[in-house]
């Protein structure tokens, strides 16, 4: 008999012998620190994972949120409060992110510093009473947000991870407990080609590819930021990036796509072509709550561009392009990932999705 549990989406796979099992897909949630955490607010049962964002690094050092150590203490407490709706609920520390990356190279440097790192890790895993560690370094030899990184990053990225695994294990052997190692890698083939993914991958349990922000109002034409297809044979979409993940050696069950509970707009737009791929003026990201509000304005149309299978909302009286995840395009990467074989989906970030979790429904559904 195969029972699926509401925070567990199932599917039946059919092996060679022709036994039916039920497979688990990973829903896993990013909760921003610094936006709070109302456990009221958090619908545990239609997740897999929470990965608490973020920690920082200081001085090769693991450590909470600058000036938020109380804070961050609260937070996680409330959402392990969260495991008594869901018992199989995992809570992650995510550690980096986009401004808080710019530690890890030079913790990574060497093998002393490389242990120093780990063992705060460990530490900050344990005090807290985590299931796991999720490393957001963005990006080992590849610049960020102005980040120091290396050529040699490369294999130190590999060696930190192999370090922090058998650390997981060791301290996993006293308590009969399998803790998490996971990865957010970005959904672009320029940092899978710095890196050596296919190595790294024999110690995550899986990786979250951010498989959003292809493109950015910081650019002069309007496109999609977290489409799933792309008629250009080396453009930026979500499908070209989970191939070049397996290209690298990563097997694709360990494969997480991202899912943007945001969108990005463009104002001053070209008309042709509904705005799309025109130039443009950048304006601003907006959370999905407020894009839900564009979707009730008349001066609003809604898209769907079948070649990327990608939304966008095109406001032909005020010139306004919005690129943003809907509902209808969650459907499509949920039937990506299981027709692939991936692992599951992730999003960012829990608190931009509307009050009546209009997204995260959506990805309910489509695990159905």
């Amino acid at each position: 008999m195969i029972v699926c549990v509401t925070y567990i989406s199932c599917d039946t796979e059919k092996k060679e012998e022709g036994i039916t099992t039920s497979k688990e897909y990973k829903v896993i949630g990013y909760i921003a620190g610094w936006k709070g955490v109302d456990p009221d607010k958090i619908e545990a049962d239609k997740l897999t994972h929470i990965n608490y964002a973020f920690a920082n690094v200081i001085d090769g050092v693991v450590i909470e949120g600058e000036g938020r150590a109380e804070q961050d203490k609260a937070n996680i407490v409330k959402l392990r409060s969260l495991k008594s709706i869901n018992p199989d609920l995992k809570i992650l520390i995510s550690i980096g992110g986009w401004t808080w990356s710019k530690g890890f190279s030079d913790a990574v440097l060497t093998e002393e510093s490389r242990k120093k790192f780990t063992d705060s890790a460990i530490n900050f895993l344990v005090r807290h009473q985590l299931d796991g560690l999720d490393f957001d370094w963005e990006y080992p030899g590849y610049p960020g947000d102005d980040n120091v990184f290396r050529e040699e990053d490369r294999e130190n990225f590999v060696l930190m991870l192999k370090s922090v695994r058998e650390a997981l294990d060791s301290l996993g052997q006293l308590n009969n407990i399998h803790y998490l190692n996971t990865i957010a890698t970005g959904g672009f083939k320029e940092y899978v080609d710095v890196n050596n993914l296919g190595e790294a991958q024999k110690y995550l349990d899986f990786i979250n590819i951010m498989t959003y922000d292809f493109t950015g109002v910081f650019k002069p034409l309007t496109g999609h930021h977290t489409n799933l297809s792309t008629v250009e044979v080396d453009g930026r979409s979500a499908e070209n990036s989970v191939k070049d993940h397996v290209a690298a050696g990563v097997p694709i069950e360990k494969l997480v796509m991202g899912v943007a509970f945001y969108g990005k707009a463009w104002k001053s737009v070209y008309p042709q072509n509904l705005g799309l791929f025109q130039q443009a003026v950048g304006w601003r990201n907006f959370p999905y709550r407020d894009i839900e509000a564009f979707l009730k304005d008349e001066n609003y149309s809604k898209k769907w561009d079948s070649l990327s299978n990608a939304s966008f909302l095109w406001n032909e009286s005020d010139s306004i392009f919005v690129t943003y995840e809907s509902p209808e395009s969650i459907h499509k990467k949920i039937d990506f990932v299981k027709n692939k074989g991936m692992g599951g989906v992730m999003f960012w970030e829990y608190h931009e999705d509307s009050d009546s979790r209009t997204l995260l429904n959506a990805i309910k559904e489509s695990f159905k």
